[in-house]
């Protein structure tokens, strides 16, 4: 593995295991074996990304495990070896989903390569590729937004979500400068359509939707210690740069 993409790696390597409790001590890699397998159904070269997600966590994702999403080698293994999934040049298989209801698998889209990794999207089981509902830009993205929003917002005592709206290509390019200036670090890299920044007294993570048009809007969650916190900083983002603030709710709500 190349030097920088190690260094991305051993950040979000850090980052999971400051932020996950236990995590060390319950995730568990997958075989050399079992990945080989994988990019034998691939095709192609897997994402250097992924190649490091199933050697930390290809058998185990311990807490960081989804509630209905399987993101085994084991799993991925079986879904081809029985025929639920098949083959397909540019889609491969990364979580085999359980809900009964409306199962969502996720898939790679390997003709999406971005920084080291690739875009990630579900479908419901017997869709074409066309019918692809795109999620994250890449999977890293995806387990630290996630880990993020478990671990760090949804255990502060007051939380926000809503939306940033404007005009400018790349609308992260317009919080960032804010956040850094008000002494929020990002903890990973990431690119225009995911947003992850944590100060002691609050966290705030944003996401957009990959190729779907929605350039002008990223949703956001926004969680810290008191809502006047928030409000402060919500309106240095607003006053600061062209965008448009618009919380759509607050948890607790607020009197």
């Amino acid at each position: 593995m190349p030097a920088q993409e190690q260094e991305v790696e051993a950040a979000m390597e850090a980052f999971l295991l400051r932020v996950v409790p236990n995590l060390r001590q319950q995730w568990k890699g997958a075989t050399p074996d079992a990945i080989a397998r994988i990019e034998q159904i691939a095709g192609r070269p897997l994402p250097p990304f992924y190649r490091w997600f199933l050697s930390r966590m290809g058998q185990s994702m311990g807490p960081l495990a989804y509630p209905t999403l399987d993101f085994s080698a084991q799993r991925v293994l079986d879904c081809y070896a029985k025929g639920w999934v098949a083959p397909h040049p540019r889609l491969l298989l990364i979580a085999h989903d359980s809900n009964s209801m409306m199962p969502m698998p996720l898939f790679y889209d390997l003709d999406a390569p971005a920084r080291g990794d690739a875009l990630v999207a579900s479908k419901e089981e017997g869709a074409d590729e066309d019918d692809l509902y795109e999620k994250f830009e890449t999977l890293r993205e995806m387990l630290a937004w996630g880990a993020l929003s478990l671990f760090r917002l949804e255990k502060m005592p007051q939380i926000c979500r809503g939306t940033f709206h404007g005009d400018h290509p790349n609308l992260l390019a317009l919080i960032e400068p804010v956040m850094s200036s008000l002494g929020f670090k990002q903890p990973i890299s990431t690119g225009p359509y995911c947003g992850l920044y944590e100060r002691d007294d609050a966290a705030l993570i944003c996401i957009g939707t990959p190729r779907q048009g929605l350039d002008k809007v990223r949703s956001f969650k926004f969680s810290g210690n008191t809502a006047g916190v928030l409000r402060k900083i919500l309106g240095e983002i607003a006053a600061a740069s062209s965008l448009e603030v618009q919380v759509d709710e607050w948890v607790p709500a607020l009197q």
